[in-house]
């Protein structure tokens, strides 16, 4: 935490317990002061996204590229809290299926409310799996919870 300074700098206390410099906004070390300490981590910069139907659709009409990132970033915070927040307790053969089902690569929304079904269908097969009632399941929740299960395996 930064603590007021008499001589100007406001910066954190580091473990030689000299005050460090805030920086200025724009240097790529630059550093929020509102961030927390697993937070300081992040890379700060410019990157290139390609940005396909999803974020263009998500970023329509803005021309601005701080309201568009800013639009992202807040998206992504979102989104990460949803997965936080979301999610299923699978058995370690309720994960393996899952896996294998998943192994198809890119799961499209569609792809991932299809779960429970594909659970259905699939040929795999492990000890300790209850495919009836591991569809069962996945058919209870919400779609954010599928999308967490999804994220969660990998994919």
């Amino acid at each position: 935490m930064a603590l007021p300074s008499t001589d100007g700098t406001d910066g954190p206390v580091g473990p030689d317990m000299t005050r460090k410099p805030l920086g200025e906004r724009g240097d790529p070390s630059w550093i929020a002061p509102a961030l927390s300490a697993t937070e300081k981590t992040r890379n700060v910069g410019k990157t290139n996204v390609f940005f396909g139907p999803p974020l263009a659709i998500l970023a329509e009409g803005q021309k601005n590229t701080l309201e568009i990132s800013g639009k992202l970033n807040r998206t992504a915070e979102r989104y990460l809290e949803i997965l936080k927040r979301h999610g299923l307790e699978l058995s370690e053969p309720e994960r393996l299926c899952l896996a294998h089902i998943c192994h198809i690569g890119f799961m499209s929304p569609l792809e991932i409310e299809e779960l429970p079904f594909e659970v259905t269908l699939t040929k795999f097969d492990c000890a300790g799996l209850d495919k009836v009632a591991l569809a069962a399941k996945l058919d209870a929740v919400s779609f954010a919870d599928l999308v967490a299960v999804v994220e969660s395996l990998g994919f």
